[in-house]
């Protein structure tokens, strides 16, 4: 029984969608960044389906770069016996002594926190991190090799576009520090297929919109974050901006169908946007959203010009929108709610 009775709701709801499980059966996964905010959840899912014997024969390689935060997140799951840590840096050479058939390569500083302080650090996993596993994956029987890129390869898109496709490419300034994320996840998009074409490792590419949920960090610097972290706190929500630019927000459980979804069962070369464009709102009205599911805390919504010390970065987006007509054709589509989402987000921190 897993301690947090919302992530154990999540994890059954996963498990009971139209994905295709058997083929996980007698396979290794290994999950690099596997304690981080999105990967933490398929590597929950797959011992989730192994414990329930869902899926028979499954072992999970988890690699981590924190041996304390890893054994912090999955401290309910360190006696399971399908569960493997490797810790280890990706960005350097990788050796595993035992066939792996899926690879989910998900290591990466995605907090734009990050972007000003450590943007080496940023860059490195996923360009030498993905050439590290292209290469681990061409010693390998594999499957399927995933590829968690982001929205940010987009970059500034044309304004006039009413949803951005997996082909709709915008402007990125190579000499704007910030540009270290999405530049490299570009970069790491590109040695991907690269490998594909030339050595026919079978990869697939998934870009995350923006993605909440259970366990993911409220110090990360993100606007989301900051918003449940001040509800958790029962603290009046501090907005930093006017409130206008608007996002649209995917649920972590959906999302990690959706990934496992493209893991299994999407085409080799392609990318596909995972995101939630029917819970698109402006910043403001989320937060008006929030402070509203939780009456009883008398919380409010305050401005504030955000302090610019620190290596945040924010991005320069008003609008973030993106098709999943390609991830419909796999017959998926999210299904809940920003006030079911949310709700259960801040209730898991409880």
């Amino acid at each position: 029984m897993h301690p947090n009775k919302v992530i154990l709701a999540d994890l059954r709801r996963i498990a009971s969608a139209d994905v295709d499980w058997q083929q996980l059966a007698g396979k290794t996964v290994l999950v690099t960044g596997a304690s981080g905010f999105l990967p933490a959840y398929m590597v929950e899912t797959l011992l989730y389906l192994a414990r329930e014997k869902i899926v028979r024969g499954l072992k999970v390689l988890a690699l981590v770069r924190n041996r304390e935060k890893a054994e912090k997140r999955f401290a309910h799951l360190l006696s399971d016996s399908c569960l493997q840590l490797i810790v280890q840096d990706v960005c350097l050479p990788l050796k595993v002594d035992e066939p792996v058939h899926f690879i989910v390569h998900a290591a990466s500083q995605a907090s734009p926190k990050y972007y000003g302080v450590d943007p080496v650090g940023t860059l490195s996993a996923n360009v030498s991190g993905t050439l590290n596993l292209c290469e681990l994956a061409r010693k390998n029987p594999l499957q399927s090799f995933l590829y968690f890129s982001s929205g940010e390869v987009y970059g500034k898109v044309d304004d006039r576009l009413t949803e951005v496709t997996e082909s709709d490419y915008g402007y990125l300034d190579p000499m704007n520090v910030r540009s270290c994320y999405g530049e490299s996840k570009r970069m790491g998009e590109t040695i991907c297929v690269s490998y594909m074409h030339q050595f026919g490792i079978p990869v697939k590419i998934v870009r995350p919109g923006h993605t909440y949920g259970p366990g993911m960090e409220l110090n990360d610097g993100r606007v989301f974050a900051d918003f449940v972290r001040n509800i958790v706190n029962g603290e009046d929500i501090v907005m930093n901006s006017d409130g206008s630019a608007s996002r649209a927000f995917c649920y972590l459980s959906d999302a990690t169908v959706a990934f496992f979804k493209v893991l299994i069962a999407g085409k080799a070369g392609e990318a596909y946007n995972v995101a939630n464009p029917f819970c698109e709102v402006t910043i403001g009205e989320l937060a008006k959203k929030l402070t509203g599911m939780f009456p009883e805390k008398r919380l409010k919504v305050v401005r504030r010009e955000r302090e610019t010390s620190g290596g945040y970065m924010a991005s320069k987006n008003t609008r973030c929108f993106a098709s999943i007509k390609k991830m419909q054709s796999l017959s998926w589509s999210p299904s809940v709610t920003i006030e079911e989402g949310f709700y259960k987000t801040i209730l898991s921190y409880k």
